[in-house]
């Protein structure tokens, strides 16, 4: 059984998103040096982190910088950002672009230890990253601090598609998802090679071998990865997501039939669709658990919840209680931002031949005031920073909700 803490559970959820994650950074920044730091000098922390894909790479380093100066754990993690070019995280050179007909049929893989299968770009460059950022040497340490924390790396198992959550702490607890047949988890400590896993998104990276099963992006099934936190009983609840939020309109116009049929564009919807997932899903389900206890205690006592979660606890591992959450979204377009900002820095010159090339795939065809295929893929320092600072001016914006949020899960 994970260690119980005397104070309700906190968790910090990190979805998916490729070079959108650069806004999950500029949020990471000012909680590291404005949020956390307010709340006391055993706060750096989440009792609970949850991510998948580069929502992994930030869950894991998060968890493991909780030992450092507030000023330095936000400066490697920025600078990361706001350096990078787009060979950093993909490489294609001439063997490349011979390889990628053999390696997308199957018939060639980048690896010959059997570790890594598939794939159309070299991922040295991407390993390299997450060697280097996050300290993995310190993680252990960290996750053991205190009364104990929970650090959750969602992928996708190849063979079966079933979501597997590898966890690692004390408050690691494989109990509740043991009537789950959809899913599974393994307790284990993590590496860097769990992050790879959960980041690579299929075709584009090849699949990652973790014991005897292959393993690639978290976020095909649970991009938002919330359902990990809830079941480790957390009780307040941040979440990050990448996708922006927009009102349905019924009187929009529809995209005319030469946009919808070009493959940058519908790709880009794709991966819009799958980023929403089943969040919105989920934090209602929060909200309807919420008005269920409460009406429950409220018609037939205090002793309403336990009672109840006798029969619940049988059926799904973990009871019922009541859950506060917090979602913090982008609060401009991430594909509108894209699409300005390769319109200004667009160029060979600017971009590189590789990266003007992906621009340009990513963007033919599509809408000039919209790029959501690239958004996700445009690693280049110019459009980073831009979400670094728009990630950093929201959380700045709902500081006071978001403090409030942590502290009521301080320890009394």
């Amino acid at each position: 059984m994970p260690n119980e803490l005397s104070h309700p559970k906190n968790a910090l959820v990190l979805a998916g998103g490729g070079a959108r994650g650069a806004y999950e950074a500029g949020v990471l920044a000012h909680l590291f040096e404005h949020v956390l730091p307010e709340l006391g000098p055993d706060r750096a922390g989440f009792d609970i982190t949850s991510g998948t894909s580069v929502g992994a790479i930030h869950a894991s380093y998060s968890a493991a910088t909780t030992h450092l100066a507030a000023a330095e754990r936000t400066r490697r993690l920025v600078d990361t950002w706001i350096g990078m070019e787009l060979g950093q995280v993909l490489r294609i050179d001439a063997r490349d672009l011979l390889g990628v007909p053999l390696r997308a049929m199957g018939i060639r893989s980048q690896r010959r230890d059997g570790n890594i299968v598939g794939g159309l770009v070299d991922v040295t460059p991407l390993e390299q990253l997450v060697e280097r950022t996050v300290p993995w040497d310190a993680l252990h340490a960290n996750l053991n601090t205190g009364g104990g924390h929970a650090l959750c790396i969602s992928c996708t198992e190849v063979r079966s598609g079933r979501v597997t959550v590898f966890m690692d702490g004390p408050l690691a607890d494989p109990a509740p998802w043991l009537h789950d047949p959809n899913a599974n988890t393994i307790t284990t400590p993590l590496t860097a090679r769990h992050v790879r896993a959960s980041a690579a998104i299929p075709f584009l990276f090849p699949s990652v071998r973790i014991g005897e099963r292959y393993y690639v992006d978290g976020g095909l099934r649970m991009n938002t990865p919330l359902s990990p936190a809830l079941r480790l009983r957390a009780e307040r609840v941040l979440v990050i997501t990448l996708k922006h939020a927009t009102e349905h309109d019924p009187e929009a116009p529809a995209y005319p039939e030469d946009v919808i049929t070009q493959p940058a564009f519908l790709i880009g919807k794709v991966l819009d669709a799958l980023t929403m997932d089943q969040l919105e899903h989920e934090l209602h389900h929060v909200e309807l658990i919420n008005a269920l206890l409460e009406q429950g205690v409220t018609e037939y006592g205090a002793d309403f919840v336990e009672r109840m979660n006798i029969a619940v606890r049988a059926k799904r591992g973990v009871g019922f209680r009541r859950v506060e959450t917090l979602t913090l979204r982008p609060s401009e377009d991430i594909g509108r931002i894209a699409a300005d900002c390769r319109r200004r820095h667009g160029g060979t010159s600017s971009l590189g031949l590789l990266g003007a090339f992906v621009a340009q795939v990513a963007s033919r065809g599509v809408p000039s005031d919209e790029a959501d295929l690239l958004s996700y893929l445009y690693f280049d320092g110019r459009f980073t920073q831009e979400l670094v600072a728009l990630g950093r001016q929201d959380a700045r914006d709902r500081e006071n909700e978001i403090a409030a949020l942590l502290a009521e899960s301080a320890p009394s």
